[in-house]
């Protein structure tokens, strides 16, 4: 690794970066020769692109890690809780009365509603994996039920019950008089149901690793080793016993768990380990406010977004400001892609202490052989709405009319981005969009633009046609110059909002924008 970027990178203000340096001082208080970075994953319910943010975020830390420290060893685990019981019915499953029928068994006990696999949880993170690895994310994939039943948490869990009354101190006092009553942090699977029990523990033998616990609804007295997946933790017991574990070093978590993060830290403790280092990232809402949740199924799912753009878009809006909460709604990904092209535009020039800052120098973790797209993903949005057009072919007409000579390499790129627009206007701006027919004094504004284009039939500098719209605009009884653009969106795109006009309007031609007009004044367009 170049050392002028190591020492570049040491000072970077850049949330990777601070993030790395964490661990890197945690190292210098416990050594150790691999560091663990963890995500967790309820596989209670598909997984959403808040799950895909986790990982994507982690895995920049991670690189940064490599980056300032190329020898430290690190891993990614990628750990799902499958044999948590399933407490309710996810709304956007099918054979729901499978899931009913089956209420708080393990994830990983109850039958496939969709038939595919051999378990409700094994779908869910087969659904897990299959996105992780198409966006090539480097992860170890981690089975809750397969640690508790092999033994691999078993001598971890000895430690649990050993501090048991410790445990139960810290937890006790977070939680209601009711729940106080029954709370123990080892849940037993009922032999006969096959249910996980929140049922009351009335006696322990640490001695032989075993609790006797009451039989809900019953005075029955039964007991069950704690070992070999007879039992499992608490969700709050169950993290903190995993972190000493797995020896896990690092692990993010949502603003929301902030409290249970330090519970589970406080039991980390007790249990001989040192809780990880983290970071707590804000969450992501959809369009009505509420926040993404697996069970109601909110949100973009992750083929939805990857319909209309690009893996490295969706990687650049789990870059930018995680701890701010963000809309997650399809109406943010025109936007980002466009941003993601502008900073892929700006990078090879930068110089390193710019890259550091720059979202694609972690999206493709350092890759400064990379080929932006000559034209915006909002100016193709815009073509097709003007042109009304239904295919690839449509649009590549106008593309190369206006790019004399397009690399090879963007090829590829920029047909991607042309099947984006027009899956994304096909879905979400023809639905919604009205043309307005314009006033008198907008068709008199209307008919100096048309007129006056007619000189720039050859221009293909957008900056010079924005200047001459700017002027025109300014010529006009509107209040400001947004009201003019405005006004020019409603007629002659059917939108509230629209692209720069001069790169449109040198996209699209100058003589079929004043054609455009043309159809405008006279009311055809619809």
């Amino acid at each position: 690794m170049n050392q002028s970027l190591i020492v570049t990178a040491l000072e970077s203000k850049a949330w990777p970066f601070q993030e790395a340096k964490k661990i890197i001082n945690r190292l210098k208080r416990f050594p150790s020769t691999e560091v663990i970075l963890e995500t967790g994953y309820g596989a209670s319910g598909l997984p959403h692109v808040g799950t895909f943010g986790e990982v994507a975020r982690t895995s920049m830390v991670q690189f940064a890690l490599r980056v300032l420290e190329p020898d430290i060893k690190s891993s990614l685990l990628c750990f799902s809780d499958d044999m948590d019981g399933l407490r309710k019915v996810p709304d956007n499953f099918p054979n729901r009365k499978v899931l009913e029928d089956n209420l708080e068994k393990p994830l990983s006990s109850i039958p496939d509603p969709f038939g595919e696999f051999s378990s409700f949880a094994d779908y869910n993170n087969n659904c897990l994996k299959e996105f992780l690895d198409r966006f090539g994310f480097d992860y170890h994939f981690i089975s809750s039920t397969d640690y508790y039943k092999s033994g691999k948490f078993d001598k971890t869990l000895i430690k649990v019950l050993e501090n048991y009354e410790n445990i139960l101190d810290i937890v006790l006092p977070t939680i209601g008089d009711e729940r106080k009553k029954t709370y123990s942090p080892f849940l037993p699977i009922c032999p006969e149901t096959g249910k996980v029990l929140m049922a009351k523990v009335v006696n322990l033998d640490k001695k032989n690793h075993s609790i006797i616990y009451m039989k809900p609804n019953t005075k029955q007295e039964i007991e069950t080793s704690i070992l070999g997946g007879n039992c499992k933790l608490q969700w709050k017991a169950d993290w903190a016993m995993r972190w000493v574990a797995l020896e896990v070093d690092y692990e993010m978590a949502g603003k929301d768990l902030i409290e249970s993060v330090n519970l589970s830290g406080r039991i980390c403790k007790a249990i001989g380990g040192t809780p990880p280092e983290g970071f707590n990232y804000e969450l992501f809402f959809d369009e009505k406010g509420e926040k993404i949740s697996k069970s109601k199924g909110n949100g973009i799912t992750i083929d939805e977004w990857l319909k209309y753009a690009s893996t490295e878009s969706l990687s650049l809006y789990m870059y930018q400001s995680p701890r701010r909460a963000k809309k997650l709604t399809f109406d943010v990904i025109p936007k980002a892609v466009d941003e993601y092209n502008n900073f892929l535009t700006k990078f090879p020039s930068q110089e390193t202490k710019d890259q550091l800052n720059n979202p694609v120098f972690y999206i493709h973790e350092g890759n400064s052989h990379l080929k932006n797209v000559p034209v915006s993903f909002s100016n193709l949005l815009n073509l097709v709405n003007a042109s009304q057009a239904d295919s690839k072919e449509v649009i590549w007409g106008f593309i190369r009319e206006y790019y004399d000579d397009i690399p090879d390499e963007s090829e590829s790129s920029i047909d991607n981005l042309v099947s984006y627009s027009l899956a994304y206007y096909k879905d979400f701006i023809l639905p919604t969009k009205k043309y307005r027919k314009p006033e008198d004094s907008e068709i008199e504004y209307l008919t100096t633009l048309k007129n006056n284009l007619k000189d720039f039939l050859d221009e293909k500098d957008p900056e010079i046609i924005q200047s001459f719209v700017y002027q025109i605009g300014k010529e006009t009884h509107f209040e400001s110059l947004k009201d003019w653009f405005k006004s020019l969106y409603e007629i002659l795109l059917g939108q509230s909002h629209g692209p720069r006009l001069g790169s449109f309007i040198t996209l699209y031609g100058v003589e079929k924008t004043i054609n455009l007009i043309d159809r405008a004044i006279n009311g055809d367009l619809k």
